[in-house]
């Protein structure tokens, strides 16, 4: 059991006694022991058990509840309590926005005990009659139950791709063969994924079959499945998952065709190109490289994950596709988090555990003080902070730990901190944490008045979407991205799968638009710098290049950005004149 499997028990069982109403200090022990672990550096299971309490942090009850879930899955206590909570209110635990406490109320007094009685009962007017609920929490509820249906069967990028790579070892073992391929929406680097493909060259598709169907937790669907496809699906996700088997000879062709989007595949082509389009060149001749293919029809080379169909056909015909950004590029991490706020490691931790992974600077944003539910820095806080890093700065140098914050976009867009605090910052990002239920009009509104305000130098994740668990809050992208351009506020994508935000699709409008991007991990723990990746994918999708990528500067160039912004802001104070891009010097072209 990795320690990921140890935090869910833990939680689970805190939501559990909260949901029984039971004593609140255990409720906090668990959720403490779930914190403990995710802070650990190291698998717990590297510890004898006589080291979780001094080395692993757990208290005694704790510990002693870690031994059994590493030896049997379980521990008594939550074997009680799931013994006697049906498992449909276990299941309604998972609907975002409702807590234990509004499901003990709706299981004891409603007799609601799945998640379709609790839709029904919302239906039904039922759940706004209860104290404490009232109409907007029953629509909310309805809102939330809808976004928990469209999202089953689908996983996130992380987890397509882990998924993906599984099959791939499972199926280069099981035949012997190299050839054998991520393909689809996973290749495509989608936010979100409905079918894992997998692409196969092999002269024995049985042993495919064979293979796949001896694995505990994939279901075969035998009825869409055939001798060169297996489809079937994921059982504990219900992610699709469909395994093409070609001819080692037709891999190449088969690989491409599994991977582009019909509108990539099915886009006019040249006329001095020799098929109408790519899918019909590929129907229609063999290939041994998808170089080969791009180049007889006349195009650059497209990238996989741009193959979308939004225009990419054109700019290949024209080689106008730019250099996307590679994760080489990156010479730093903005936007993370410490035990200063709600971060798993000190600061020294996480710039040490960067530097020793071949980066030149990490930028610090720990939470602002209205983020009090996540250890928001007092003033002070951020002075004692301050100080660390000037210490920590003169012994790691050259590596540079810059002074951000993440600083809470207030409900009239004002920013955290008054202006003489803010002027302390090397930069700040600005984000949504809180009144996250806005119209459209409301949320632009708020994010247009921080953008507007000098000391803003980033946008932190500007939906505020948590995919597959809650739909942001509407935006005008254009008018937004418009507002980043004038005040030349930076834009992050926001790496952590569970948000990739800013969507890709709106990266190329930036790129026009000349705002520059920042792939940010939003790392509340070292684990946390590896989610870059998926923001490069991103970005890639969207084809951004280094060059307006922030974080490829290297130190000094980021330092001297840094400096140019502040010396701004102080000079003009808020709110912000509009400014040309000119006017901030060469770092801002």
């Amino acid at each position: 059991m990795e320690n990921r499997a140890l935090i869910r028990a833990f939680r689970l069982m805190a939501q559990l006694l909260e949901l029984h109403d039971e004593n609140p200090f255990k409720v906090r022990a668990y959720e403490g022991a779930a914190a403990a672990i995710d802070r650990l550096e190291f698998p717990l299971t590297d510890l004898d058990p006589s080291e979780y309490t001094t080395k692993g942090g757990l208290g005694k009850s704790a510990a002693v509840a870690a031994q059994a879930l590493l030896s049997t899955g379980t521990f008594p206590e939550l074997a009680r309590l799931q013994e006697v909570t049906p498992a449909g209110v276990v299941e309604m635990l998972n609907i975002k926005g409702i807590g234990p406490k509004k499901i003990r109320t709706l299981w004891r007094e409603l007799g609601v005990e799945s998640v379709e009685a609790l839709r029904e009962a919302a239906e039904q007017n039922r759940v706004s009659a209860l104290k404490g609920f009232g109409a907007k929490t029953q629509d909310a509820i309805l809102a939330a139950l809808e976004f928990t249906a469209q999202s089953r069967g689908k996983v996130l990028i992380n987890q397509g791709q882990d998924l993906g790579q599984q099959l791939v070892t499972l199926l280069q073992q099981a035949l012997r063969t190299e050839q054998v391929a991520v393909a689809g929406e996973v290749r495509r680097a989608l936010p979100v994924v409905e079918t894992v493909r997998v692409v196969v060259g092999t002269n024995q598709p049985w042993q495919a079959h064979e293979a796949l169907n001896g694995v505990d937790g994939l279901a075969a669907d035998e009825r869409t499945s055939g001798p060169f496809a297996w489809r079937g699906s994921a059982a504990q996700s219900g992610v699709k998952i469909e395994v093409q088997l070609a001819k080692p000879e037709d891999f190449t062709n088969c690989l491409f065709l599994q991977t582009g989007s019909d509108a990539h595949l099915n886009a006019p082509l040249p006329a001095s190109a020799p098929a109408p389009s790519l899918r019909r060149l590929v129907k229609s001749t063999r290939f041994f490289t998808e170089q080969a293919i791009y180049e007889t029809a006349g195009l650059q080379y497209v990238e996989p994950e741009m193959r979308e169909g939004q225009g990419e056909i054109e700019e290949a015909a024209a080689h106008k596709l730019p250099t996307l950004l590679t994760d080489a590029d990156l010479r730093g991490s903005l936007h993370n988090h410490s035990t200063y706020s709600d971060g798993a490691h000190s600061l020294r931790q996480m710039a040490e555990f960067l530097r020793d992974n071949g980066y030149q600077y990490l930028g610090i944003c720990d939470h602002s003080r209205a983020a009090h539910y996540a250890g928001g820095l007092s003033i002070e806080r951020v002075r004692e902070q301050h100080r660390e890093i000037e210490r920590l700065n003169q012994e790691l140098g050259p590596f540079r730990i810059f002074k951000g914050i993440e600083s809470d976009i207030l409900a009239d867009g004002s920013l955290d901190y008054p202006d003489d605090v803010l002027a302390e910052f090397d930069f700040v990002v600005a984000s949504v944490h809180s009144g996250l239920k806005m119209d459209q009009e409301r949320a632009t509104e708020r994010l247009l008045r921080a953008i507007q305000n000098p000391f803003c130098t980033m946008l932190g994740h500007p939906t505020g979407r948590l995919l597959l668990r809650r739909e942001g809050y509407p935006i005008d992208y254009e008018a937004v991205i418009d507002a980043c351009a004038e005040h030349q506020v930076v834009i992050e994508i926001n790496a952590n799968p569970w948000r990739l935000d800013l969507d890709w699709q709106w990266v190329r409008r930036c790129m026009e638009k000349g705002v520059r991007m920042s792939i940010n991990p939003d790392a509340h723990h070292t684990d946390g710098y590896a989610d870059m990746r998926y923001g490069v994918s991103q970005g890639r999708k969207g084809g951004l290049t280094a060059a307006m990528t922030l974080n490829t500067y290297t130190t000094e160039q980021i330092d001297d950005y840094f400096r140019q912004r502040r010396e701004k802001a102080v000079k003009f104070g808020s709110p912000a004149p509009a400014k040309k891009p000119a006017d901030y010097g060469p770092l801002f072209g």
